[in-house]
């Protein structure tokens, strides 16, 4: 049983995407330079984001702890947890995971109990559930993370104003409100020469209404195939850029005009176009008709994308609600259970995860990254950013957080969420039928999770 769940732990790294959750990520060790105290106090720290290097580095200057902070690519960081405490390695002496791996990191037993430390002494300090999911299933908490990543839309308010007469964040989440709202919505900006989105897949933070498995049985729901259906009839119907989530021109399109491309090089079929590069990009894609997007959809962590792609559009974006309320990522930090420093390490999971001084460094710091601990929150409720038109964030995201039900996320969700984009993918393309297409999903989940019960 124990040999499963350690499969299981693999297959999800392997599949994480590496921006999924907040900040790059690398593969290297960074140790931190300034000077150490006592001598040798030191920490080792395991992460797939690359905020902990930042954080580590902090720590180091104000406590004079030596931090060597390693950032491991997702796709390995698994199996490399796994592999050193399975073999009894006393570091590293912080590890990480992201919603989706800390079950099986909870019942395998990698994470210290911090409620030992005295973890209980600050319930009710974090975002409530950021506070449980770090809970196993006890309800002894295992890690805290020191962020939120609920998801909303971010919108041109200039094209809003244009096109909808309005520009304010309430009157433009009505027009996401549901996904038959959201193609008309979309029609309406294809009429007036722009594309709802640049890509067919910024609703997926939103689809997540109900758990993929419960009692041991995959949950397919109906809001589920509305979902599937909102991503055929928006490629299908020409309303987007027809952009990947992640390439040269869904990052460009955040940042004014792009290309409209065509279904064949947003499915790879047409190799002429490098999308991946960005000069070779614009110079294969000169002739192709060109529209400027209207939204993205992206969780609070969005805000580091965009304040890096938006160039001259920084001050024309704002950030509405969506159909449902979304989430994604999040990192969450914790203890070896076999670290030899559990009183330093749980030192300094409280300084990145519940120090007040820590969140105001952090907010000011990644210049937009939305903490979880509640006193900073209500702190910076009222700070504007300038790139959203002066919004306050702060307290959006703390609004759309108190929607947020982390029951849903279950350890098969990776897999699940990927056999059901292939899905998606084949049915909008014509590969395959609808009825095709849902069998050979429910054939992958099968072979993959044959413990989970299937009723096709």
């Amino acid at each position: 049983m124990k040999l499963k769940k350690l499969m299981a732990i693999a297959m999800v790294g392997a599949m994480t995407l590496s921006m999924a959750a907040c900040g790059s990520s690398g593969e290297k060790a960074s140790g931190s330079d300034g000077a150490s105290a006592g001598g040798d106090e030191s920490l080792v720290v395991w992460t797939l984001a690359s905020d902990l290097q930042d954080f580590g580095e902090r720590y180091q200057e104000k406590t004079g702890v030596t931090v060597e902070t390693v950032v491991i690519e997702p796709a390995d960081y698994p199996t490399k947890v796994q592999t050193a405490l399975m073999g009894g390695e006393t570091e590293p002496d912080i590890i990480v995971g992201e919603p989706q791996m800390l079950e099986d990191f909870y019942d395998n037993g990698f994470f210290a109990d911090l409620d030992e430390m005295g973890a209980k002494d600050y319930e009710g300090q974090i975002v409530d559930y950021v506070w449980k999911v770090g809970q196993d299933s006890e309800g002894i908490q295992r890690a805290i993370s020191y962020q939120i990543t609920p998801a909303g839309i971010y919108y041109r308010r200039d094209i809003a104003q244009e096109v909808f007469g309005t520009e304010d964040p309430e009157e433009i989440g009505k027009l996401f409100a549901d996904y038959d709202t959201i193609l008309s919505t979309a029609q309406t900006l294809k009429d007036a020469g722009y594309r709802i989105f640049a890509s067919d897949a910024e609703m997926n933070y939103f689809s997540g209404d109900s758990a993929w498995v419960v009692d041991g049985k995959l949950n397919v729901s109906d809001a589920r195939f509305d979902y599937m259906d909102l991503a055929c009839n928006l490629y299908q119907n020409d309303l987007t850029a027809y952009a990947n989530q992640w390439s040269t021109p869904w990052y460009q399109a955040m940042s004014g005009e792009v290309p409209i491309l065509t279904a064949e090089i947003q499915n790879y079929e047409d190799d002429s176009v490098n999308v991946w590069d960005e000069a070779e990009f614009e110079k294969a894609t000169a002739d192709l008709e060109k529209t400027t997007v209207f939204a993205f959809g992206l969780p609070s962590w969005g805000v580091l994308t965009m304040r890096d792609n938006v160039g001259e559009t920084s001050g024309k974006w704002g950030v509405c609600s969506g159909p449902a309320y979304g989430f994604g990522g999040g990192t969450y930090i914790g203890i070896s259970s076999l670290s030899e420093k559990k009183d330093l390490a749980w030192d300094f999971v409280k300084f990145c995860t519940l120090d007040e001084e820590t969140a105001d460094w952090w907010i000011e710091y990644s210049e937009g990254d939305t903490v979880s601990l509640l006193s900073a929150l209500d702190k910076h409720k009222d700070d504007e950013n300038a790139i959203y038109g002066n919004q306050k964030l702060y307290s959006f995201w703390l609004n759309q957080a108190k929607g947020i039900d982390y029951s849903k996320v279950t350890k098969y969700d990776k897999v699940i969420d990927d056999a059901w984009g292939a899905a998606i993918s084949s049915i909008k393309t014509g590969q395959a039928s609808k009825e095709e297409a849902m069998e050979t999903f429910y054939d992958t989940i099968a072979s993959t999770y044959p413990e989970i019960q299937i009723e096709r």
